[in-house]
């Protein structure tokens, strides 16, 4: 499966955030021997989160369901 889509939820803010990463995200995270260190040195200042504050998944592809909003 190739990580298409960064999905986390920040539990000091309550927010979620979904990124739909560049090509160039895609081929440098292959770079590094683990995802959670690419994202700690590459999209947390970019993106403005702090890995340490999130719970998060990757995924292929974006199916999202909203209930009672």
């Amino acid at each position: 499966m190739e990580p298409n889509y960064l999905i986390m939820l920040d539990y000091c803010t309550g927010q979620i955030i979904k990124i739909k990463l560049t090509e160039e995200e895609k081929s440098k995270s292959e770079t590094y021997e683990d995802f959670e260190d690419f994202m700690r040195t590459e999209l947390q200042d970019k993106y403005q989160f702090r890995t340490k504050d999130v719970c998060w998944m990757t995924t292929e592809d974006l199916d999202e369901r909203t209930y009672n909003i």
